[in-house]
């Protein structure tokens, strides 16, 4: 059911305006997607509440745009040109490449589904144990020694597992012979990183303070697979904490805490979160939690939390010349002086915001039946929180005629200065409804000939489908009681 589930949200994703195939004219491009009508505003408003809730909401954090392009030196400081990469095995037969550590957790997965539950954690210790050695040798015997073929060929014809490096590369410079090699950034915190000192003088801020980002970083994942899950361009949201050396035990569990509690304000269920700590550290890291969430095809990882210790502005001041420093003034308890400077530690959140798009998408996709005897019908709805949805409200006029639409337009154009209004006036009143359901639009408005004599219009609910009639110059109070920020904000 849950792969059957899977397809029914990609399915929609495209029928109604929320994800592309991109350059599907020419067959598209391998893990590339186009966002469409709906989910541009769709990806926007999740953007924005992330935003709000980690800038707006917080004295100590503010927020920067840095740029994609960023010398290569910030790479090699930051440990991606030597060592970001992944473990790949290619199958001879079909040509194909495929990352180990994948064919291996899939082989986990069914296992687990086969209810062969001993066998898929003596597998899951194997390939913790094999990736925190980085034995690539290893790796392969646990792919021959669990029978894994080859999706395309059936074979299991392998090669040897080795690393490959995830970054793109291009060239910077007006003329190809002297120009210089520069890569597209496989993460936005290099940015936030190289700008630490310029934000904390020209902010005056104060430790501990934070850095917020959003941002397109581009991986050339070799295995890029269930849809928009995993992409070779991708938005990311991340915020680095800053604070002082030895104090970031109870920050890490600050930020574990309060990020887990942002997701679950979504209203999608407690039960659709859980916590996995990490096996294998990041070079950077001393501890290090991923929040996941269950998707159709199990629970795979929405965000994570890491402690970065003071590894990326040390590595920045010792490849630049340049001092990384802060003075902090504060009274140390400890010893009665000023802690003086130091090298900030750092707690990164990180989030994927087109994976987010995706659990949103998954947890708010229901079908439901309506309707009785001859009657029944089956429903697809989004049930999207009220301040995610595309549109706010939906305006319809009941028919094309008497007056009806300039009506419907008029009120329309009161509420599109404050919310996202979608007009309509094709098709019986039903089926306008539908459309807006399977959208996630939580209210519609419908005009009629009572409007033009008492002021009066019908709304209609989308998670109750109750309609009722009220004054048209309260819809806005309506629409703004059930779309305020701070209902997810508080």
């Amino acid at each position: 059911m849950s792969e059957e589930l899977f397809k029914k949200v990609v399915s929609h994703a495209k029928e109604y305006g929320f994800v592309f195939p991109s350059s599907e004219i020419y067959d598209g491009l391998g893990a590339v997607y186009d966002y469409g009508q709906n989910g541009a505003e769709l990806k926007n408003n999740l953007r924005t509440y992330w935003w709000k809730s980690m800038v707006q909401m917080h004295d100590n954090i503010v927020g920067i745009d840095a740029a994609i392009f960023m010398h290569p030196q910030v790479w090699k400081a930051s440990g991606h040109i030597d060592g970001f990469s992944d473990p790949m095995i290619d199958n001879k037969d079909s040509k194909k490449r495929y990352r180990a550590d994948q064919l291996l957790e899939d082989k986990i997965s069914r296992y687990e589904k086969d209810g062969k539950t001993n066998k898929a954690q003596d597998l899951q210790a194997a390939l913790d144990k094999a990736l925190t050695e980085n034995d690539l040798p290893a790796l392969k015997e646990l792919i021959i020694a669990h029978e894994i073929a080859c999706p395309i060929s059936g074979t299991r014809n392998w090669t040897d597992v080795r690393q490959f490096n995830l970054m793109f590369s291009t060239e910077m410079g007006a003329m190809a012979d002297g120009a210089d090699k520069v890569y597209l950034r496989p993460e936005t915190a290099q940015g936030i990183f190289v700008n630490f000192l310029n934000v904390q003088k020209t902010g005056r801020m104060k430790i501990p303070f934070g850095i917020a980002q959003t941002g397109k970083a581009f991986r050339n994942e070799i295995i890029a697979r269930q849809f928009i899950m995993r992409m070779r361009e991708f938005e990311q949201m991340e915020m680095q904490f800053f604070i002082r050396p030895g104090t970031q035990k109870v920050w890490y569990a600050h930020w574990k805490e309060a990020r887990i509690k942002w997701h679950e304000k979504l209203g999608f269920g407690k039960e659709m979160y859980r916590f996995h700590d990490h096996v294998k550290l990041a070079h950077y890291a001393d501890a290090a939690v991923d929040i996941e969430f269950a998707f159709p095809f199990g629970f795979k990882e929405l965000e994570g939390i890491h402690s970065r210790t003071d590894f990326d502005l040390r590595n920045h001041q010792e490849l630049s010349g340049k001092k990384m420093q802060y003075f902090d003034n504060d009274i140390d308890e400890a010893t009665g002086k000023p802690f003086g400077n130091y090298i900030p530690y750092v707690i990164e959140t990180s989030i994927g915001l087109d994976r987010l798009f995706l659990a949103t998408l998954c947890a708010s996709y229901k079908e439901e039946e309506i309707g009785e005897g001859d009657k029944k019908d089956t429903r697809v709805v989004l049930s999207l929180p009220p301040q995610l949805a595309p549109y706010k409200v939906a305006v319809f006029p009941l028919t094309k005629k008497d007056g009806l639409p300039e009506k419907a337009e008029q009120i329309m154009n009161d509420l599109k200065a404050d919310y996202t209004c979608f007009y309509e006036e094709k098709d019986a009143i039903g089926k306008r409804y539908r459309r807006q359901d399977a959208l996630g639009t939580p209210f519609c408005i419908t005009v009629d000939h009572d409007t033009l004599q008492d002021q009066t219009v019908t709304i209609r609910y989308r998670d109750t489908m109750q309609q009722e009639r009220i004054p048209a110059n309260k819809i806005s109070e309506i629409i703004a009681a059930q779309t305020s920020w701070k209902k997810l904000l508080q």
